[in-house]
């Protein structure tokens, strides 16, 4: 389908899809209002995707992974992997769901910031640290993001281009 009805999302259908919908637009909103600018379902080199990755005003590179139920992120071994592709990393959580198990070491609290949000906002209550990526790594990481964000946008105006590169 192509013309403006081809750019309409369609509203996610399942619980944990919609709760996941609501905490990608809070942390949205929470950035923005911060200078800080990302892109949802970044996909990263080592095969992972980022569910939220964008870039502050300082040019560092922010990850986020959003956990809606309590099984999702008892479940998830993989979060690690996107340490090394970023300067801070946060959790984003619904205010509903049980934060307890990100104050364990299993989670590397002192690695990892902690944000709740729902669909009108967001909050920071653990500040990510900074730990910052060697140089030649975060030129790579920015220049995909932004070759990513350049790419989804010229394919929302010509949906037509979609068949050309690939993303990540």
């Amino acid at each position: 389908m192509t013309g403006p009805d081809s750019r309409v999302a369609i509203p996610a259908t399942n619980p944990a899809s919609l709760a996941a919908s609501n905490v990608v637009r809070g942390i949205g909103r929470l950035f923005a209002r911060n200078d800080i600018w990302c892109l949802a379902e970044m996909p990263l080199r080592c095969g992972r995707r980022a569910d939220l990755m964008g870039i502050d005003a300082k040019g560092h590179v922010v990850i986020v992974e959003i956990k809606v139920s309590r099984a999702d992120l008892l479940g998830d071994g993989k979060w690690t992997d996107y340490l090394d592709y970023c300067d801070r990393f946060y959790w984003g959580l619904p205010p509903a769901l049980d934060r307890a198990p990100l104050e364990s070491e299993a989670f590397l609290p002192e690695r990892c910031g902690l944000i709740v949000a729902d669909a009108y906002d967001a909050e920071i209550l653990r500040p990510a640290p900074l730990r910052q990526l060697a140089p030649a790594r975060r030129k790579v990481e920015v220049e995909r993001l932004a070759r990513a964000s350049l790419r989804r946008l010229v394919n929302l105006g010509d949906t037509h281009t979609l068949q050309w590169g690939r993303e990540g």
